[in-house]
């Protein structure tokens, strides 16, 4: 597996490569965005996750990762940066991020939340013999991975497409945020966590639902959302 390192200061951007090395990853490590940039740009193909620092001077982290999802390229991105505010993060989530690191960090909590995002990533790309769900003209295949609406095939990142797939799998109960983190992202979670709530909302933009009455995924307030019958 290939990822991408892009952090400005050199001692963390050598320190995630060790740690990631020791697990038998190849890293690609940047410094400035626009060398990640053009690297991303003639290697489409090549990168399986990228971890982008924020704060990088001219082109921040959250321009790069907004340039990755406009070329429709899924492979998951962490966020690793000292901002610790939570409108940081929701904007992070929002652009189309994964998962979001704070500086300090952990190097082995990283290298966890790595191997979780890339056994995702593997399964969504996996060729698989399974169920086809089709909810009201929103179709979800299993078997090809992908989302059509009324016959139009929906971008979405493998982590989009396991929340939906998980919603639609238990269609017309409720889900609580808590479950679907814990099931979707196979992590503990915590009263305090929006990262269900973000991703939700990604979601149903690319869904084009009416905020205020969506067709599909319905918001149980209170409890958490559901997909009716």
């Amino acid at each position: 597996m290939n990822i991408l390192v892009l952090d400005d200061e050199k001692e963390i951007a050598d320190l995630v490569e060790l740690y990631l090395k020791n697990e038998n990853y190849n890293i690609y490590k940047f410094y400035d965005s626009k060398s990640a940039i053009e690297f991303i740009n003639t290697n489409t193909q090549t990168v399986h996750l990228a971890i982008l620092d924020i704060m990088l001077g001219e082109i921040s982290g959250f321009e790069v990762c907004k340039e990755i999802r406009q070329k429709n390229l899924n492979f998951p991105i962490i966020m690793l940066t000292a901002k610790i505010e939570d409108k940081d993060k929701i904007t992070g989530l929002t652009i189309g991020a994964d998962d979001y690191i704070t500086k300090p960090f952990n190097p082995l909590e990283l290298v966890a939340r790595v191997k979780s995002a890339l056994r995702r990533y593997t399964k969504y790309n996996e060729k698989e013999i399974s169920e086809n769900i089709d909810i009201n003209g929103l179709e979800i295949n299993k078997s090809t991975h992908e989302c059509l609406l009324y016959g139009e095939k929906i971008e979405l990142t493998p982590l989009e497409f396991d929340i939906l797939l998980y919603l639609a799998k238990n269609i017309g109960n409720v889900v609580s945020s808590e479950e679907l983190f814990e099931k979707v992202w196979k992590e503990k979670y915590l009263d305090s966590n929006n990262t269900v709530m973000v991703h939700i909302r990604r979601i149903r933009e690319k869904l084009k639902e009416n905020t205020k009455n969506p067709k599909f995924i319905k918001t149980v307030w209170g409890v958490g959302y559901k997909i009716e019958k």
